[in-house]
């Protein structure tokens, strides 16, 4: 794509970075992120080493909930949109969750309370680097001391992850979806011009709630991943 700062490597790769690409594709090609990162052999290898996509403290759900949120307010539509592909379906989400990530806000009717409370931690810290006392307080009816320090650690990393995709200008993968958003109704202020600079996407989820006429704010909760 015209936008692609930094190009990824081609194959074949070296023996050690088809190592550390195996540690998290198990043999399936490695995405177009990793294969930039690799750039740099030692942040590749830092990279996977550190990430939380093992099983934590928290459900899968909640945990792609806060993935979801921080990159669609960061306009990071190459990693949200990796995520609702790669784990989308062990999540559980409706159409109108996955659009409920990108638009509106946690008093959305999708989200039960517990959600909300996810939601509204993704973004005060996007917008504030902090909670406020009332977030923190109603986050903490919902979770423990250990799954608060994952859950805002989530956060920090994916704005980390944000921040390369976007700086970087990867390429879009084939089997992920985007988002589409205009000024007026996107929650990040960087997603209409990343919308903008990257063109339309194959596959919208978007575009298929909006031709139904299904409201966003109208969704229901489905069942739970634990």
């Amino acid at each position: 794509m015209s936008n692609v700062r930094i190009a990824p490597i081609e194959p074949p790769y070296p023996v050690e970075i088809q190592a550390e690409f195996d540690k998290i594709m198990r043999g399936a090609p490695p995405l177009l992120f990793f294969r930039t990162v690799a750039r740099n052999p030692r942040v590749l290898a830092r990279l996977m080493a550190g990430g939380l996509l093992d099983k934590g403290s928290i459900s899968l759900r909640i945990r792609e909930l806060m993935i979801l949120r921080t990159c669609a307010l960061c306009g990071a539509e190459y990693e949200w949109g990796v995520h609702v592909a790669a784990f989308g379906s062990r999540a559980a989400w409706t159409p109108e969750q996955i659009a409920a990530t990108v638009r509106g806000g946690a008093e959305a009717d999708c989200w039960s309370e517990e959600e909300r409370s996810v939601i509204r931690l993704a973004d005060q810290l996007h917008h504030t680097s902090g909670v406020g006392d009332d977030a923190w307080r109603e986050a903490s009816s919902h979770f423990a001391a250990d799954q608060l320090i994952e859950l805002v650690t989530l956060a920090g990393l994916y704005h980390a992850v944000s921040f390369m995709v976007n700086a970087f200008g990867v390429g879009h993968e084939e089997s992920a979806p985007s988002f589409r958003a205009s000024p007026d109704r996107a929650v990040g202020p960087m997603v209409s011009t990343r919308r903008r600079a990257l063109g339309r996407a194959a596959h919208d989820p978007l575009a298929d709630i909006e031709r139904s006429g299904t409201s966003r704010r109208t969704c229901r909760p489905s069942a739970r991943d634990h």
